[in-house]
């Protein structure tokens, strides 16, 4: 007799896509992941705003941040959650990996004079990698746990919370952080006029933790799937020489041409790349989860133009708040004693 615990049985499985619970676990990690990314856009839009705020020169971009509209964002969710859900953990893994690996290589270019603008456009391009490695890090994470939905039920509740508490400060600083900050009465303005500064170094130090954990979950995850040694070694030997020659083709030509058009070819670049390799030691599954894989760095990218225009702008990011000055004494005449008028 057919019943519904049948179904899953007369549909076609897929490693990535499991019917019933495993479906359900994976539109929760999606979820999670997008929410996650919805916070890091939230708190960048904050920085960027209060630094344009307080600049005369940065109103236009100013006016720009405002007209983003919140419903957009609804969307941008959803769409980025819906990739999230169906791009595959093993896709995903190799996107973590080739960010952290294009991050070191960045940091260590920098050196210790480290320019705050590069460092913000680092975390505006690693959007859709930071939600590849929260569902890395929570499908191996929750691998085997006798309550893996609650669990991820438990964790989305959390990350929704997060997000709303992120829109409502970045609503809060768009349309009231000038009245408030000039009047001297909101704590949370005045707080974001004096410490502002600190907050891309924060996000640094978060995003350190996330990719830390997405790249032991990647590996972990990638290496599951090989039943010896010399599988693994065939697999990441073309991998790392991939991904380092690509590392080195991206820095050269976002020094040469930075901006948005640039941007979109690099992604074009990463992902071709990663296309032809998984031509070679991967799956039709993988090869359908790089097209996604596209298509949600794509779909990071219209979000964040704004942003990516502010990172271009020379000494942008504006350094902490100095007080007024105080008037200079005029020095007197030769001959005059001081305190006395002039005749």
């Amino acid at each position: 007799m057919f019943s519904l615990s049948s179904l899953p049985s007369w549909l076609p499985g897929l490693p990535f896509l499991q019917w019933g619970s495993g479906l359900l676990d994976s539109v929760l990690q999606g979820l999670i992941g997008a929410s996650g990314v919805s916070v890091l856009n939230s708190l960048l839009k904050v920085y960027f705003f209060v630094n344009c705020a307080n600049d005369p020169e940065r109103q236009l971009e100013k006016r720009r941040l405002q007209a983003q509209w919140a419903s957009l964002e609804t969307l941008h969710l959803a769409g980025l959650a819906l990739i999230l859900t169906v791009v595959g953990t093993r896709v995903a893994a190799l996107v973590v990996l080739e960010f952290s690996l294009r991050a070191v290589s960045t940091l260590l270019s920098l050196g210790k004079g480290s320019q705050s603008s590069e460092m913000l456009q680092l975390h505006l391009l690693g959007q859709y990698s930071l939600g590849c490695g929260l569902t890395c890090g929570l499908s191996f994470l929750q691998e085997g746990a006798p309550h893996r939905t609650l669990n991820l039920l438990l964790g989305l509740g959390l990350a929704a919370l997060l997000r709303s508490g992120a829109g409502r400060l970045c609503r809060h600083v768009c349309w009231l952080y000038e009245l408030h900050s000039g009047q001297r009465y909101c704590g949370l303005c005045l707080g974001l006029l004096a410490g502002a500064h600190g907050l891309p170094r924060l996000l640094t130090r978060a995003l350190a933790v996330a990719f830390a954990v997405g790249d032991l979950a990647a590996v972990a995850l990638i290496n599951r799937d090989f039943l010896s040694m010399s599988d693994a070694v065939r697999f990441w030997t073309p991998l790392v020489i991939c991904y380092t020659l690509l590392v080195i083709y991206m820095q050269e030509e976002q020094r040469q041409s930075p901006g948005l058009q640039s941007q979109v070819q690099t992604v074009l670049v990463r992902m071709g790349g990663l296309f032809v390799l998984l031509l070679t030691v991967g799956s039709w599954l993988d090869l359908l989860g790089v097209l996604l894989s596209l298509l949600g760095e794509l779909w990071c990218l219209t979000r964040i133009r704004t942003l990516l225009d502010l990172c271009q702008i020379q000494d942008f990011p504006a350094q902490r708040p100095s007080a007024p000055r105080q008037p200079q004494p005029q020095p007197s005449a030769p001959g005059q004693p001081q305190g006395a008028a002039p005749s």
